[in-house]
């Protein structure tokens, strides 16, 4: 079946847009994509293979898959975009596998997803591919990129989190969770304003928060073979409960920061209205722009650890894997390979607003925030991308959310997540 016979009854509109990330500018496209090919970037006349993969930062794909196009005129790819959010992109991506239509040769998958396709059978295994990434890539990219010790898919794009502080409140960023709750509350006191904001919702951000704080306590989630729960081995998952407890008992989180979500904590702290805070690089460009209460008196560095040493954050991003269901699996995986390791290609991404996982595209970089989030992306850790992970950051939301803000046994808590972690690796 060729590749247009199969995308034919596939099509969808997708609504895109893109934040600061790396060059940290914003961009936005919505609406029917050119070339009236459905959801597909009408970037091939005549197609050998799909990548399919966010409609999110639209533009900047499609300046890769052009430039392939540019390469490879007699093996060219078009792209299927899905919709913006990682929910709609998973069941659009699940029900096109489920249903053998095999309308995609190349799938995008957030990072979290590999351990679950690849346990169902969708993806191909690029195992092979190993020794041309390890080394290249950013480590915690690879990491996310593999279940149970085997590369089933290549890094693409990543992102990680910063601490923003108030330079005219902080004279020195802090190195640890200790520090910075000391000058946190100092200076929210002498100011009259919150000393931290974050993301303390019951949801996906809410999970990021507290592994960064377990992971900068030396915890790990799964042993290295990714065969059973080491979630209560020490005392990571404890020392970083305490933490956001304590946190959220003395005032040192502001005051809703258990409804809390990326925007509200960059309102805030847009506003004025907070000494530190945990976000995404999308925020720079917004704390900069005209109006902000902010511009000119921040700064980002990297999260603290509890030991001072290093530092630690969920790594975001993307990874491209081949469909078992491709008609042309070595083009795609060509492609992929490609995508992960092609200079050119990885420059597009650091470029525009998406980091790239190539470690050489940040060398020599005369941006210090670039060489800053290049730093951080390097300790950056990789979410468990194991088959059961959505129902493992469910169980860590509707154990460790209540726990924090003391409508929950801290103790019985913790146990509930560490039986959920092992449940985890099993999931069917």
């Amino acid at each position: 079946m060729s590749v247009i016979a199969r995308r034919a009854g596939a099509a969808v509109r997708t609504c895109a847009a893109g934040f600061g990330a790396l060059v940290l500018t914003v961009a936005a496209a919505c609406g029917e994509p050119p070339g009236g090919g459905g959801g597909t970037a009408g970037l091939a006349d005549d197609p050998r293979f799909v990548w399919a993969l966010t409609g999110a930062d639209r533009q900047i794909h499609e300046a890769v898959a052009r430039l392939w196009n540019e390469e490879n005129p007699d093996r060219r790819v078009d792209i299927f975009f899905l919709a913006p959010t990682a929910d709609e992109q998973r069941q659009a991506l699940f029900q096109d596998l489920q249903s053998q239509a095999g309308g995609f040769d190349v799938l995008g998958l957030d990072v979290i997803w590999t351990g679950e396709f690849a346990n169902f059978g969708y993806l191909e295994s690029l195992e092979e591919f190993r020794p041309r990434i390890e080394g290249t890539s950013l480590a915690g990219a690879v990491d996310s990129a593999q279940w149970r010790e085997e590369l089933y898919a290549l890094p693409y794009s990543s992102n990680g989190a910063l601490l923003y502080y108030r330079t005219d409140l902080i004279d020195e960023p802090p190195t640890t969770w200790e520090e910075l709750y000391e000058t946190g509350t100092e200076a929210a006191g002498k100011a009259g304003v919150s000393a931290y904001v974050g993301q303390g919702d019951r949801y996906e951000g809410f999970v990021v928060n507290f592994l960064e704080l377990y992971w900068s306590a030396g915890g790990e989630l799964f042993d290295d073979a990714q065969e059973h729960s080491t979630f209560l081995e020490g005392d990571a998952a404890e020392t970083a409960l305490d933490f956001m407890t304590e946190a959220y008992e003395t005032g040192f989180y502001a005051e809703g920061f258990d409804s809390m979500v990326e925007d509200d904590a960059r309102a805030l702290f847009q506003a004025g209205e907070a000494v530190y805070m945990r976000n995404w690089p999308y925020a720079v460009p917004l704390l900069e722009g005209e109006g902000s209460a902010v511009a000119g008196d921040f700064a980002v560095a990297p999260l603290p650890t509890f030991t001072g040493e290093g530092t630690t954050s969920a790594l975001g991003g993307l990874n491209n894997a081949v469909s078992s269901l491709s008609d042309t699996p070595g083009l795609a995986r060509e492609f992929v390979l490609w995508a992960a390791t092609d200079p050119e290609a990885q420059t597009i991404l650091a470029d525009s607003s998406l980091p790239p996982t190539l470690t050489s595209a940040y060398d020599d970089v005369n941006d210090p925030r670039l060489e800053l989030l290049g730093e951080v992306l390097a300790q950056a850790h990789a979410r468990p991308p194991v088959p059961g992970y959505n129902a493992l950051s469910l169980a860590i939301q509707d154990n460790l959310h209540p726990a924090y803000i003391g409508q929950e046994n801290p103790a019985a808590a913790l146990e509930d997540v560490d039986q959920a972690a092992d449940a985890a690796l099993e999931q069917e």
